[in-house]
This record gives structure tokens, sequence and C-alpha cells, in this order.
């Protein structure tokens, strides 16, 4: 399959680009950070960008996007990802949005009136959907999960349990919250923010980023709350993560390229002994490594973003490329911002200087949705090995 990109998705590149370097330079998350601001993103930034048709590429015209598809997503997430763009295209279009758009896709008729209902609102910049599906137990295994709900008469669904690291989890306009009965099925379950009997307690990560505990204590939800068809949840959560992880890749490349930017400008700067230092042999050796891994990242997120778009969503050519992707993305941006840190020699280590903030967000990153270990293992196991 060919990876590079048409005329069209290079104009689409470029537009991001664009945008991301005149509307959301890097000063804006120490700004965010600093000021402590409620959200950690910006509402109107976010509305211009759904007014680029960002937020709805991947979603079908007839929910309110464009129709197009991962693989232009993937280039939008990459332009976000230099400059650590916060705003909330990985939680609430790529996690919740496409568990509404995939459930509507096999569900029920309550599914389908969710999606025409909110995916448009998304798509528009007007909503935030949370996904909860992470909790203290599971780490990385989907299928594990201690959130419980039960069924009252009158088909009322009770939910109780506790989920962590709910991304943008602190102010959204609804959840969707994964859960087992007793037999052990999983679900997911659309949870409107006034639906009660819940708490959030918001968390700064190391990146800056917000994220949330979600505390469940009896939620009651209406009968036509559950997403998808009984017991399926398990098969809509994955199907979803690999959208994400997907994404999040891109994001990740974005930000592997701007720190190796940012190292080469120094090593291109800074005198030592009277000499520039990017003309020590040593140094050129590293950087060149730095170079490589970041080429072979791109080709891997290119090559799960096509597969989305192309291939079904039991096809497990799709999740062994998705894993790689994750794999490959996890050790390049640690190592290029590792390798820029310590480049930047005493200097890399303070706050003044933005190397730092690639390092926190790749530590970040590289724990979200499977490290790269974790994905190794899946990789493996899918071929067979």
């Amino acid at each position: 399959m060919s990876l590079a990109l048409t005329e069209e998705q290079e104009f689409i590149a470029r537009t991001a680009a664009d945008f991301v370097a005149q509307k959301s330079p890097l000063s804006r998350v120490r700004e965010l950070r600093d000021s402590g601001d409620e959200l950690g993103w910006s509402r109107a930034l976010y509305k211009e960008m759904a007014e680029l048709g960002w937020l709805g590429i991947a979603t079908p015209e007839a929910l309110g996007g464009a129709g197009m598809g991962f693989a232009e997503l993937a280039l939008i997430m990459e332009e976000l990802g230099r400059t650590l763009a916060p705003e909330p295209l990985l939680s609430c279009v790529l996690m919740g949005g496409q568990a509404l758009q995939l459930a509507a896709q096999s569900g029920t008729e309550a599914d389908l009136q969710r999606a025409e209902v909110w995916l448009p609102k998304i798509c528009a910049g007007e909503a935030v959907i949370a996904l909860a599906h992470q909790e203290e137990s599971n780490r990385y295994e989907l299928d594990e999960c201690d959130t419980s709900f039960r069924v009252e008469s009158g088909g009322h669904f009770i939910l109780d349990g506790k989920k962590i690291q709910v991304l943008d989890g602190h102010k959204p306009d609804a959840f969707i919250v994964s859960a087992e009965n007793e037999d052990g099925e999983l679900s997911l379950f659309w949870m409107p923010a006034d639906s009660g009997n819940f708490s959030t307690q918001r968390q700064f990560r190391v990146d800056c980023r917000s994220a949330a505990i979600l505390e469940l204590n009896g939620v009651r939800l209406p009968p036509d709350a559950m997403l998808g068809k009984p017991g399926l949840g398990g098969e809509l959560l994955e199907q979803v993560m690999l959208r994400a992880t997907t994404g999040l890749c891109a994001e990740m490349l974005g930000g592997m390229q701007q720190a190796f930017h940012l190292t080469l400008e120094h090593l291109r700067s800074r005198e030592q002994f009277g000499v520039l230092i990017g003309s020590f042999q040593a140094l050129k050796h590293r950087a060149a490594n730095i170079f490589i891994e970041i080429e072979l990242a791109r080709s891997a997120v290119r090559a799960a973003a096509h597969a989305l778009d192309t291939l079904s969503g039991e096809d497990p050519e799709l999740a062994k490329l998705v894993s790689l992707a994750k794999a490959r993305c996890s050790e390049g941006y640690l190592l290029a911002s590792n390798e820029g840190v310590q480049m930047f020699g005493g200097v890399g280590m303070t706050d003044e200087y933005d190397i730092g903030l690639y390092l926190k967000r790749a530590r970040a990153a590289e724990l979200s949705f499977g490290d790269a270990a974790h994905h190794r293992e899946r990789w493996a196991e899918l071929s067979g090995y």
C-alpha cells in the first residue's frame, strides 16, 4: 500500500500546520498550566477547529461530519502534537465520539437517535464526551472491569464503581462508562453529566493535561442508556481504543518531530570549546539515530491510519498495525525527548526550556493505552508467536 500523501491530504496538513503555529504556540501550554485554567484548554479555539471541520473529519456527513477518514484526522493530530495543544480531540472525538458512532452502526434505535443528536454537537465543538474505562486494577486490559451494573425492575440500570484517568473528565457534558454485570458481561453506558449520584475529582498529569477520578454511587440510568447490544461492550470498546490509540500515535509523532527540531536548533547554535556542538561526531550519530526512529514511527502511524480506513474492525492485521505504531511511537518519543534533554545539557532540565515539556508529554503518552512492552507482546500474540 502507498503511504504517500495525496494532494488533498497535503493541503490538510499545511492548513493544520499554519493554524497551529498561529493560534496554538507552545506558550499556551505554560499559560494554561500557570493560570490553573478551569478547563485546561480553550473553548474558543476548539470552536475554531470545529469550523475548520477538524472535529468531524472522520464522521459521516449524515451525522454532521466531513465524511473523510482517519488518515486525514491523523495529519491534524500530528500538527497538534507539535505544540502540545491540549484541546480534547483525543478524549472527545476519538474516544467518546467514536463510541457513539460505532454503537450507532451496530446497536439499537436508541443508539442511532443518540448519535444523531450528539455527534453533530461534537463536530460543531458544542459538546465534550468523556470515556471512562480505566480502573486501578486493569491497567491496559480492556476486558477487566470492577465497575458493576445491575438491572432494576422496569429496566433501569444501577452503576457502582470507580474510574481513573478519565481524560478531560472533570467537566464533560456526558460520560460513556464501562461496567460489568454479575455474569461478567461488559457493556458501555451513556451517562449525562446531570445524572446524579456520582462525583469527579480533577487531577493534573505530569504533562499538564487534565484527567479525573469518577466515582459512581448507585447512578440510575434509563433503559436505553446501554450502548450497542448487551454483553458486547468489550468488542465496542476494543474498536474505540484502536482508533484512539492511532490518534494518540499521530500526536506523539508530531511531538517527537518538534522535540528533535528544538534539539537540532540547539546543536546548531550552542558553542563549546569555541566550536558548535553540532559539529561533534558523537552528537551527529545520536541525532541521526533519532531521525531514523522518527521516520520509522511516521511509516507505522500512516499504516495504522490507512488500515482504519480500509480494513474491517475484526481484521487482526488492523490491531497488529495499531500495536506496531504505539510501540514505535512510545519508544521514539521517549528517545527524541530524552536525547534532547541530554544534548541541551543541564539547562534542559529547567522549566525555562521547552524541551522538558516534550519529555513530560512523552512519558504520559507512552503509558496511555498501553506502553511499548504491552503492544510488542500484543503484536506477538496476534502474529502467532
